[in-house]
């Protein structure tokens, strides 16, 4: 392939036909519309691509550790139900990947999290169960077998499900007096993730529950994250 050909295939992954002509063509770079969706699908791989390491910090931390000390597993379980809400009902839509890649990744890293805390925490059949579990349901909801009535349910229950899983774990920290294993790192990437999903979600979907979903995530992870700084600065006073 010529490489002007190559050049225009890659680029039309993340750009219609118009905006190429506009961009590449007339070259015309400040045309509004063309802008905002490339700046969309930049943020969208940005954040899909951030997604495949935003807990990894987590999970080293937990594995260093050995223990799930201060996850609260009720909390994981929730956020994991309002992760695979988006990631199905994306799905179900034909929403773009930019628009929801990194549910995916999400799930994933999420699930492994509440397998951990279940294995360091002495219930290693529960851990495999939590996992195979989640597979299984998981494919339903991707399979087409169940009704999109349902997987849209599930998507209006959205925001409940990340109030509950984000205030459970400010509640734990808030009674423990401490953050115990969670992240700062993790959190941070997750905050500045939600925030740029807000714009991205309103270019590419136009969905104003979606959008609403990461308004309200982008204060419940801020929240945490401020929860982190702060018992970290009391635990170093202390010391």
């Amino acid at each position: 392939m010529a490489a002007p050909s190559l050049f225009k295939s890659l680029v039309l992954v993340f750009l219609t036909e118009h905006c190429y002509d506009e961009f590449f063509v007339e070259f015309n770079f400040l045309d509004v519309p063309c802008l905002k969706a490339a700046v969309s699908k930049a943020l969208g791989m940005a954040i899909i691509l951030g997604s495949v390491i935003v807990k990894l910090p987590q999970i080293l931390k937990i594995l260093g550790a050995k223990s799930g000390e201060g996850i609260s597993i009720i909390s994981v379980i929730f956020e994991l139900v309002a992760i695979s809400a988006t990631w199905s009902y994306s799905v179900a839509n034909g929403y773009p990947f930019t628009a929801w890649g990194e549910s995916f990744f999400l799930a994933v890293q999420t699930c492994l999290i509440g397998a951990m805390c279940l294995h360091f925490g002495g219930s290693s059949g529960k851990a495999g169960a939590f996992t195979v579990g989640y597979s299984g349901i998981m494919y339903l909801l991707l399979s087409g077998i169940v009704p999109f009535q349902f997987i849209a349910f599930l998507q209006s229950m959205n925001i409940l499900m990340i109030i509950i899983s984000r205030m459970t774990q400010v509640y734990s920290n808030y009674s423990a007096g401490n953050t115990g294993q969670l992240s700062s790192i993790t959190f941070l990437m997750l905050f500045l993730g939600s925030i740029a999903r807000i714009f991205t979600s309103i270019q590419e979907t136009g969905d104003l529950f979606m959008v609403a979903t990461y308004a309200i995530s982008t204060t419940c992870n801020g929240i945490i994250l401020g929860q982190i700084w702060y018992y970290s600065g009391v635990k170093t006073k202390q010391q």
